[in-house]
């Protein structure tokens, strides 16, 4: 049995948290001792750990639900857990294209090299008139 201290180190997910996936319904109400000290076990070091590894993959907490139901659930398919898994893949690919997007429209504002005064300056005017980038919002 470990008390949420041990556990946080254990796992790398800070106290608050815990005790906010606790509330969210993500790991159960640990067991308290005599003295009102919360108790967890192992079970809760790997949900916990499960948790923290899908957060770091980018899963909401709607997501990280879904998964938790299936992995309590062995003999549903596996394709359930795909799907989620498959929506966050596209997701990440969403954001890498809105981030190659801003990558060439700052290469473009930055690429003038001007050495001018900043009423002169294409980087202030660009963010001044949409226009000039391309017109994307």
């Amino acid at each position: 049995m470990y008390t949420i201290g041990e556990l946080s180190r254990r796992t790398g997910v800070k106290v608050p948290t815990i005790r906010w996936y606790e509330q969210a319904g993500l790991i159960e109400e640990p067991g308290r001792t005599a003295g009102n000290q919360r108790r967890y076990g192992a079970a809760d070091a790997q949900r916990l750990s499960f948790i923290r590894h899908a957060r770091e993959l980018g899963f909401d907490l709607t997501a990280i639900r879904q998964l938790i139901e299936l992995s309590a659930h062995p003999e549903k398919p596996c394709a359930d857990a795909d799907a989620v898994a498959a929506s966050r893949l596209g997701e990440v690919r969403d954001r890498i294209a809105r981030l190659r997007r801003l990558e060439t429209e700052l290469e473009r504002m930055t690429g003038s090299h001007a050495h001018g005064t900043a009423g002169d300056c294409y980087v202030l005017r660009s963010l001044a008139d949409h226009d000039l980038c391309g017109g994307e919002h």
